[in-house]
């Protein structure tokens, strides 16, 4: 946000971007130890079928949260009824202190799809210049100028700026992306299965990458995902779904001790000790190192 008390959150959400804002006042100090986003009683229901009833979370300033659950727990539901792409039944939500349902959609969100959140006709530095334009009113050379900053922020090599969506690999494409999600910088990033589709190696890069932009830009993080290696080296705390709301939200070590069978078959099945192991390694190496 900036003086004015601007706030933005932007998503990256399946094949679309999500630019979503609110104005409120500067936040003070006292409001600064409180959540970012609060959700309260909330109750999402689709006819007869109920995913969630009576679900609370808190997404604190400056965490990166994972959020994770079986199939048909509705991570994506409570993601999209979050940045007000699905209306709850009931409940509050709580963004920047505002309440989301009683904002109008215009306040609430910007919706820009498009596969991959890039519009194929134009290159990486015209995409990213489109919000920068649309929604900031820059002139396009000063968007542009700033696109170039945003895809360097994002380990992009500068030819990228002037290539094309089709010229791109999968990771790239993801950093592409997310330079363009970065591009009105916002307070809060939301995520879901942002490493779907990518191999180890470009995985734990962009996850590396995560962890670097929330420590530099000071970013608030919500982000969906199955993979457990990405829990491990980018959560601060993880928040499982199941029986139609929020079954724990803690750190990592705390979830897994969680007396449930499948958090327990989750977290301590063979992946996810092979997760942890590989975590438990890679800080033993950083420590020596250090």
């Amino acid at each position: 946000g900036d003086s004015a008390g601007f706030h933005c959150c932007t998503i990256l959400y399946g094949n679309g971007l999500v630019i979503m804002a609110a104005m409120t006042a500067s936040p003070s100090t006292e409001a600064r130890n409180k959540p970012v986003i609060a959700v309260r009683d909330l109750c999402n229901r689709f006819g007869e079928h109920v995913v969630h009833e009576n679900l609370d979370l808190d997404l604190l300033r400056g965490e990166i949260l994972g959020v994770v659950g079986g199939s048909g727990t509705g991570k994506t539901v409570l993601l999209r009824s979050i940045v007000g792409l699905n209306t709850p039944a009931s409940g509050h939500i709580r963004v920047f202190g505002e309440d989301l349902i009683q904002l109008p959609a215009r306040a609430r969100s910007r919706v820009l799809f498009q596969g991959g959140a890039l519009f194929t006709s134009l290159n990486l530095q015209e995409n990213i210049a489109v919000p920068l334009i649309e929604h900031a009113g820059l002139k396009r050379s000063e968007a542009e100028q700033l696109a170039r900053m945003k895809l360097a922020l994002t380990g992009l090599p500068p030819d990228a700026a002037v290539r094309y969506p089709s010229e791109l690999s999968g990771g790239m494409v993801k950093r592409a992306s997310l330079a363009r999600a970065l591009a009105l910088d916002p307070e809060i990033l939301f995520l879901d299965e942002p490493t779907a589709g990518l191999d180890p190696i470009g995985a734990a890069a962009f996850d590396r990458l995560i962890v670097t932009l929330r420590d530099a830009l000071g970013l608030t993080v919500f982000l969906v995902t199955h993979d457990l290696d990405t829990l491990y080296s980018t959560c601060d705390r993880v928040a499982v779904l199941s029986q139609r709301k929020v079954l724990v939200a803690d750190t990592l070590e705390k979830v897994a001790a969680t007396k449930d069978d499948w958090v327990q078959d989750y977290f301590n099945g063979p992946r996810g000790r092979a997760a942890s192991y590989a975590f438990r390694d890679h800080l033993e190496k950083r420590n020596q190192e250090q």
